[in-house]
């Protein structure tokens, strides 16, 4: 179901006025209706089937390059999300990191980064976040493995309470093969990596 941004238009509004302000102001004219856009992009992710982007599979061995068979994960590292956490509304943003072991199929690795962002664009919690994406990838695609390295900036905390303006969290999610401390070890190790 798409967001009712005319709804959210007018709680913002109800909004303003519960915090003292005149949404009439010509600062404020125009807010709920920027917020209910706003809110209609950051929230597009519910309902949608964050499988989606997962079902066209490429054969490993059948497919247009059987001479080159991944031997060990294949690894999408700094995928940029953001989110908004369930329990202030307040975003939080970060990088993805994802790993998975394919069996006899591989996913485009744009498909990935659009899982993120399905299940990002929800209410979330950060350690759920990571654990859907997991189950979506291993749910989805023949995968002998998955594992899912979250690492966010939370404006709750940079900038509420004790705003720890440099602290971000760091999630791990793994599933099969990959759930093993060697493996993890070793994907943690690349994560951090250095490009050439």
């Amino acid at each position: 179901m798409p967001v009712d941004r005319e709804r959210v238009a007018a709680l913002v509004r109800e909004l303003l006025e519960a915090i003292g302000e005149d949404p009439d102001r010509p600062g404020l004219r125009l807010t709920p209706s920027r917020v209910a856009d706003a809110y209609g992009e950051f929230f597009g992710g519910v309902g949608v089937d964050a499988a989606t982007p997962l079902m066209h599979t490429i054969s490993v061995s059948r497919g247009p390059a059987p001479d080159t068979l991944p031997s060990g994960a294949v690894m999408l590292r700094d995928i940029r999300f953001r989110s908004v956490c369930e329990h202030h509304l307040l975003p939080f943003r970060g990088h993805a990191h994802i790993a998975y072991l394919p069996g006899e199929q591989v996913v485009g690795l744009g498909a990935l980064p659009r899982v993120v962002d399905i299940l990002a664009s929800r209410p979330q919690v950060q350690e759920r976040l990571g654990e859907q994406i997991a189950d979506t990838i291993a749910g989805s695609i023949d995968a002998r493995g998955v594992f899912v390295v979250l690492d966010a900036v939370h404006e709750c905390v940079t900038m509420r309470g004790d705003r720890q303006t440099d602290a971000s969290t760091v999630t791990i999610a793994a599933r099969g093969e990959l759930a093993e401390p060697a493996a993890r070890a070793e994907l943690v190790a690349l994560i951090g990596a250095t490009r050439p």
